[in-house]
């Protein structure tokens, strides 16, 4: 039986080969990220040191927390490099521009705050803001954990996740993302600022509409599992 050149096209897309093939760049990118973050939190961790050989009564709370934030990072950086490495070829994806286009703005608009002038803040605001990263952060990194193989840009099905934070809500991903980026912005505070986390948050919720669309489709079980969970806040939404 002869085969077409978009049959065999689509074999092709269902191949381990092809999916690590799409992925590389992000992991490219991210890989590119671990070693920033490790080299950064290197260095807080050696001032840290100094500082407690020395007096550890004149320690700043913020730097601990700073150095705390960058590990956090790291880890979630981390764990992408290797669920992208590793994860299962899709069964099932969304169709047409608009899907990949949100996802695509979802995961990088929110790169553009740090594009902004910093704002100098309070201790009080600069330790709420790094808490803020620090939750969201380590939150986004369980969830990446969660959904091990099953871990996608695009909205795609892979297998179906219902474990750890997703047993509470059906996106614990996004919001830890949405968080991070909130505490974020607190650094940057200005109106760009709000403007770009606005769009960071529209396109988040954009995806979770698109990838819901594309995992009932895919595992009929899913519409039970959404009457069971909130979206993205118990109660509330």
């Amino acid at each position: 039986m002869a085969y077409s050149f978009s049959d065999r096209l689509q074999a092709f897309r269902r191949t381990k080969t092809y999916d690590l093939c799409a992925a590389a760049p992000l992991i490219a990118w991210y890989l590119f990220g671990v070693a920033q973050t490790l080299s950064a939190t290197a260095g807080e961790i050696v001032l840290i040191r100094l500082v407690i050989q020395t007096d550890v009564s004149v320690l700043p709370p913020s730097l601990v927390l700073s150095a705390i934030s960058k590990i956090c990072s790291f880890a979630f950086l981390a764990s992408l490099v290797v669920m992208f490495t590793v994860r299962c070829p899709p069964t099932l994806y969304a169709k047409g521009f608009y899907p990949r286009f949100v996802a695509l703005a979802g995961t990088w608009v929110g790169v553009g705050i740090v594009q902004l002038p910093p704002q100098q803040l309070s201790s009080l605001g600069a330790s709420a803001s790094i808490l803020l990263i620090i939750a969201g952060t380590t939150f986004a990194a369980c969830s990446v954990l969660a959904l091990a193989r099953s871990i996608s840009i695009m909205p795609e099905a892979r297998r179906l996740v219902t474990r750890g934070p997703y047993s509470l809500i059906r996106h614990p991903l996004y919001l830890g993302e949405m968080a991070a980026a909130a505490g974020l912005a607190m650094q940057y505070l200005m109106p760009w600022a709000l403007v770009v986390l606005g769009l960071h948050w529209f396109f988040q919720l954009e995806r979770m509409r698109n990838e819901e669309r594309v995992l009932v489709e895919a595992f009929p079980e899913y519409k039970g599992y959404m009457a069971q969970t909130a979206r993205l806040l118990p109660g509330i939404y």
